[in-house]
């Protein structure tokens, strides 16, 4: 197809145990890409544990402990053509847990954390409660357009009582 984008994502299950979950990797992190219109990109998703997220939590963003997702820019700047270049790491280990306390399944959690370091990659931004906010809508809607529903957005089994 002519003007097709050209999306190359690439999934690093590392040692993690989950084998069926790249498919809803990639689809998620495409529908992503193709709402906002973005001609090419080149994105791995890798999965990873609590102990290696922590890792690279410090390194990269001086933070101590873990966090569900990081986002890594690997595009060079001067070729300034709307193209994403970049690396999604996914922590399993936070997925389970919140995927279990949020009463969804593990693909769902795992496809939000996909879309939101896809966003991240596409310039969103969560650090101020209005563009949180507006980053958490913008998930939902994409992860609903394939199916998942509204992921961020679910309450809680605790919030359901």
């Amino acid at each position: 197809m002519k003007n097709a984008p050209d999306y190359e994502v690439c999934i690093d299950r590392g040692r993690s145990n989950c084998p069926r979950v790249a498919a809803h990797l990639r689809k998620a992190v495409r529908a992503a890409l193709h709402r906002h219109v973005v001609p090419r990109a080149r994105i791995t998703v890798a999965l990873v544990d609590d102990g290696v997220m922590a890792k690279l939590n410090r390194q990269f963003r001086g933070e101590a402990g873990t966090t569900d997702v990081l986002s890594f820019d690997l595009h060079d700047s001067a070729h300034g053509n709307g193209a994403i270049d970049g690396e999604i790491v996914l922590s399993i280990d936070r997925a389970i847990g919140e995927a279990k306390r949020r009463g969804h399944a593990l693909k769902a959690e795992l496809a939000l954390y996909a879309v939101h370091g896809t966003l991240h990659l596409l310039g969103y931004d969560d650090r101020r409660k209005s563009d949180a906010t507006r980053m958490h809508a913008m998930e939902d809607e994409i992860l609903s357009s394939i199916g998942l529903g509204q992921v961020f957005g679910s309450p809680s089994k605790k919030d359901v009582n």
